[in-house]
């Protein structure tokens, strides 16, 4: 439970107006309900005219400085001397319907407070819930690169929302319960001492059965609920590989192989689910069963006692006891669900705070140094780096520059370390050797948002959204104007065909673009980056993927884009660089050439090799 209430702390901190709001609700909920139901004994008294005996009146004044076995006895002598007043100045008939007419008023009262408490929590519940989906989103949002290369897309998306739906359903609906079943439980309890101590001293020595009871069935479940989440994310990681391979499945007929894999991953996760579920179904009937044998207990004993003329007690005191004591085990059984349903939705809690206390290594420095623009160039010293969990290095001993204006093309065989080397530019990771500095200050000591506000991406693989033409070029510009937007697609080559879609450049492209052709779609993210209109362009095989018809379009709109930029471009096709201001040649993690393209043809090394194998 120590992760319950760190969790409590930490989210329901936020909303303790509500809180409190909830609490005085549901005090007084408890109280009207104690006096709705203590109509039925004068109303008892009246209708079977056990209004024989002859009551005393005691001062208000004594009766509050009475000990609290006295003081019960002594106010319900004072209510029933008034009643008996009342009925010798009115009428039996009209004093009944005086009570009835006040256990309406007290019902309404109750039922009104019962809803407000609840109504009070709603906004807990709801904000609580936005409230994580809202810090995963954007711890997400801040991670490395590298966390996610380690964890599956379909699990994340099982966590934020498979496993916040259950803490929602889970512990966000306990709060009330933990709230408003203590309230209900001392209110309650006070009432039984007060109308019987005996009864209630006798009947409180087994209440703890119940919670004892409910708590055995409860045991384990948060490991199993663990298990549970874990299939989950196996389910939706399975769906997710499904819909992004699509393709693939169907040209390989393995739609039956895939199937077998979906089915044994969801059999693993019903028959985890049935125990779960089977647990949750027994706590019931269990605590319905407790209940009444609790009940029948007090009956006994309360019946004993009249039987026997020990008590003062008489049978409407009685019945009004017994229904307070029904009243009680609502709430103790609530408590009994809570001791499931909490540990069931921390199992989910803990998979979410996987992600939440993830470690983010690429740090924003204290006191990080102004970066105005890009005025000379970008210099890799000694680069070398390895991933977090590799221990191979990736990359080894780089040094280069890079001056202001200037384009430099790496390449080299898959694997050599193309890509990685661009990453560490706009520290999408961190060298683990050396340094990398814009105009002489080290990246790490200048802000994040600064550094990467210089460069602009144009991946082989368009990443473009679910969202209009307009939206996805403007994507990370605020204000962009239709005007501007326009100017860019010009630029790139996109203004023809986005103004053949319907809506032009308010046409919806659909998930990752899905109904724009390859080509289209590395328009569209040049024209993003030329809006940007960054200092530094980052080049990854932008043309790689594209017929010769489209990359000679595509290879036009770069062409416009690079002109007065500093552009690092990898390249798979050599002829796309021929004019490269410097060419450099890296195979496993190093530059082993570099040069011009005239130069290094010369050279017979690496570089004519890769030059050779394309020309055949």
């Amino acid at each position: 439970m120590k992760e319950f209430w760190k969790m409590m702390k930490e989210y329901i901190s936020p909303f303790k107006k509500y809180l409190w709001g909830s609490v005085v609700l549901n005090i007084l909920s408890a109280v009207f309900n104690i006096f709705s139901f203590a109509m039925i004994v004068p109303m008892l008294r009246i209708l079977f005219r056990m209004t024989d005996k002859t009551y005393v009146f005691t001062d208000w004044g004594e009766v509050w400085g009475m000990p609290l076995r006295d003081m019960g006895n002594a106010v319900m002598q004072n209510i029933y001397y008034l009643l008996e007043l009342n009925i010798g100045n009115h009428g039996e008939i009209t004093v009944l319907l005086w009570l009835c007419l006040f256990l309406i008023v007290m019902t309404a009262l109750k039922t009104a407070c019962y809803f407000g408490s609840s109504a009070v929590m709603v906004p807990i519940r709801t904000g609580v819930v936005k409230d994580l989906r809202m810090r995963i989103y954007n711890k997400i949002l801040a991670l490395p690169l590298g966390f996610f290369s380690e964890e599956k897309k379909g699990d994340i998306i099982a966590r934020m929302s498979g496993d916040v739906q259950e803490v929602e359903n889970s512990v966000a609906g306990s709060i009330e319960m933990l709230i408003k079943n203590p309230i209900l439980i001392v209110i309650y309890f006070v009432a039984l001492v007060f109308i019987s101590w005996q009864m209630t001293a006798f009947t409180v020595v087994f209440a703890p059965v119940m919670i004892w009871a409910m708590g055995i069935i409860g045991k384990n479940l948060k490991k199993k609920s663990l298990d549970v989440q874990r299939l989950w994310s196996d389910v939706m990681s399975q769906a997710e590989e499904t819909l992004g391979g699509l393709r693939v499945i169907k040209a390989f007929l393995a739609e039956r192989k895939m199937a077998g894999r979906f089915d044994s991953v969801t059999e693993s996760m019903r028959v985890k689910n049935s125990r779960v579920m089977l647990r949750q179904a027994l706590a019931h009937p269990v605590s319905e069963f407790l209940g009444t044998v609790l009940i029948t207990i007090a009956l006994f004993f309360g019946g004993y006692l009249i039987l026997k003329g020990n008590s003062s007690v008489d049978a409407p005191i009685f019945l009004y006891y017994m229904v307070i004591l029904y009243s009680i085990i609502n709430p103790i059984k609530d408590f009994a669900k809570a001791s499931y349903a909490i540990p069931k939705g921390m199992a989910s809690m803990e998979r979410i705070n996987k992600i939440l206390d993830a470690r983010n290594t690429i740090t924003e420095a204290e006191n990080p140094k102004p970066l105005d623009g890009f005025r000379e160039s970008l210099t890799f010293e000694h680069v070398g780096f390895r991933y977090p969990d590799g221990q191979k290095m990736i990359l080894e001993d780089i040094s280069l520059e890079i001056p202001k204006g200037r384009m430099v093309a790496v390449v080299g065989a898959s694997g050599a370390g193309k890509t990685t080397l661009v990453d560490l530019i706009p520290r999408f990771y961190d060298v683990v050797e050396g340094s990398i500095k814009v105009d002489g200050t080290d990246i790490r000591d200048v802000s994040i948002a600064g550094l990467r506000g210089l460069i602009g991406n144009v991946n082989q693989e368009s990443i473009l959204f679910n969202d209009t033409i307009f939206n996805n070029i403007a994507f990370g510009v605020e204000n962009a104007t239709m005007e501007q937007v326009v100017e860019a697609a010009k630029i790139a080559n996109a203004h023809g065909f986005i103004m053949e879609k319907e809506g032009g450049y308010q046409f919806n492209i659909g998930d990752r673009g899905v109904k724009l052709s390859g080509g289209q779609r590395q328009r569209i993210s040049i024209a993003r980056a030329i809006l940007k209109n960054p200092p530094i362009l980052i080049l990854d095989e932008a043309t790689a993927s594209l017929d010769t018809e489209s990359e000679k379009i595509v290879q036009e709109a770069l062409d416009r884009l690079m002109s007065s930029r500093t552009t690092i471009a990898i390249a798979h096709r050599l002829s796309t660089i021929r004019n490269a201001d410097l060419i450099i040649v890296m195979q496993d993690g190093r530059i082993v050439e570099r040069g011009r393209h005239e130069e290094l043809l010369a050279k017979n090394g690496h570089y004519r090799k890769l030059h050779d194998m394309q020309a055949l």
